[in-house]
């Protein structure tokens, strides 16, 4: 299921809608809400760019589980 959310932001809100969705994503994934996977998929980049980037806005991307933790460690070794 999906859901399209519309926001009527201040003027003063200087952000691009592809960073408003990266942030979106980052809180989502924050809360434990979303994985990585989908919050980087919400936010239109590929899982990598997300765990590179969610640090800026004050997320950790230690907060995946032990499955995930698995897959990276793979990917990491080939």
């Amino acid at each position: 299921m999906t859901a399209t959310v519309e926001l009527n932001l201040p003027e003063s809100v200087r952000l691009s809608g592809d960073e408003l969705k990266l942030i979106l994503a980052a809180k989502l994934f924050d809360l434990g809400e979303l994985s990585s996977g989908q919050a980087a998929k919400m936010a239109g980049i590929t899982r990598r760019e997300f765990l590179e980037s969610v640090g800026k806005y004050g997320v950790s991307i230690f907060q995946y589980d032990a499955e995930e933790f698995k897959e990276d460690l793979e990917r990491l070794r080939k």
